[in-house]
């Protein structure tokens, strides 16, 4: 017997694109498109005949923009929707503006470009769709046909395994790592830092150009100083480092200072940045001095990494179930054994703070 599939709807004004999210969506064993639309009227007639598990939405539409038909959504009857938005439009207030009204992720349309880049796309896309599918603790059985599995690299394609550095006594840092649900759960954590914190450095799923946008916000409404990291950028108390999205981000070291290298490679546990990329460089340049957090999010990533840290000396905690809108990630990295505390998202900056003699 089959298992039950997310059934999508496509909503886009470009035919182009519905064609090629149809075709995206379909081609994944555990999701089925089950229409689409040209604008939110049209969706909303569709919407009326049969409920969908998990809506992709465009923003700039006609007749009815995508954020005032996804405020409608969320107040009138709420489906995990997905903005799917071009890349000039990830890296504008729109795109905050949608996860601020609801939206469970902003992403990316695929890139036609290259072979490499559309399966990238490809993979990225389904598995939003199912982390949004899970987000209003819908269950989804996986089908007993047989799953192509896409490879699943590790740390290691970006930076190898090695035994921690000798590590000189020297200042806590914060590392923190977050997917589905984490930008709203990471301005709850960071609203609760003092101006002079130790110092964070954050990797949160996102799309290239959208965490700049990110950044700002937060940098805006936080006590703390927050920043796009570039490469190269100290780590310092009173600042935090976003991860740029497509880029990897790695702890490193200088002495008794640490600094931060953001770089391309592969994804990585199926995400660029990556939180176990993140962590691997943390148990590797800081051990000890690290006090790192897991929240919110689908999948594994960040999981072996935290366990790394944790065996390294480093305080690790996760998000729990009742405050995590995916409780993926950090149930992963309690499975394997990495985990020194549980909480939920409100405790999480007292307890870093705490641990960090922030």
């Amino acid at each position: 017997m089959v298992g039950k599939k997310i059934r999508v709807l496509v909503v886009d004004d470009s035919a182009v694109v519905r064609q090629a999210l149809t075709d995206i969506l379909d081609s994944d064993p555990g999701i089925e498109v089950m229409g689409t639309a040209v604008d939110p009227f049209v969706a909303a007639e569709k919407i009326r005949k049969e409920i969908p598990d998990v809506i992709t939405l465009d923003i700039e539409m006609p007749r009815m923009d995508g954020l005032t038909f996804l405020k409608k959504i969320m107040s009138q009857h709420p489906i995990p929707v997905v903005v799917c938005s071009s890349l000039a439009q990830a890296g504008g207030q729109n795109a905050l503006k949608a996860l601020e009204y609801g939206a469970v992720e902003v992403i990316t349309k695929p890139k036609m470009g290259t072979k490499k880049f559309f399966e990238e796309s490809r993979i990225r896309l389904c598995d939003v769709v199912k982390a949004a599918a899970l987000s209003k603790g819908k269950r989804v059985k996986p089908p007993a046909a047989p799953i192509k599995v896409q490879p699943k690299l590790d740390a290691d394609a970006v930076i190898p395994m090695g035994r921690p550095q000798n590590v000189q006594k020297t200042e806590k840092i914060v590392l923190v790592g977050a997917s589905t649900g984490g930008t709203e759960a990471l301005r709850v954590f960071l609203e609760q830092l003092p101006p002079d914190c130790p110092p964070v450095a954050i990797v949160q799923h996102m799309p290239e150009h959208f965490t700049t946008a990110f950044a700002n916000r937060l940098n805006s409404i936080c006590r703390v100083n927050i920043k796009e990291a570039q490469d190269g950028d100290a780590m310092v108390r009173g600042l935090v480092l976003i991860a740029p999205g497509n880029k990897h981000m790695l702890l490193k070291r200088s002495g008794a200072k640490y600094y931060v290298e953001v770089k391309d490679g592969p994804l990585v546990s199926r995400h660029r940045p990556s939180v176990d990329v993140l962590f691997r460089s943390g148990a590797r340049f800081a051990g000890k001095n690290v006090v790192s957090a897991i929240m919110t999010g689908m999948g594994d990533d960040g999981a072996r990494g935290m366990k790394e840290l944790h065996d390294a000396g480093a305080y690790c905690i996760a998000q729990d179930e009742a405050t995590s809108v995916v409780f993926g990630m950090p149930q992963e990295a309690i499975k394997m054994g990495g985990v020194n505390k549980v909480l939920p998202l409100q405790r999480i900056a007292n307890d870093v703070l705490a641990m960090s003699g922030g």
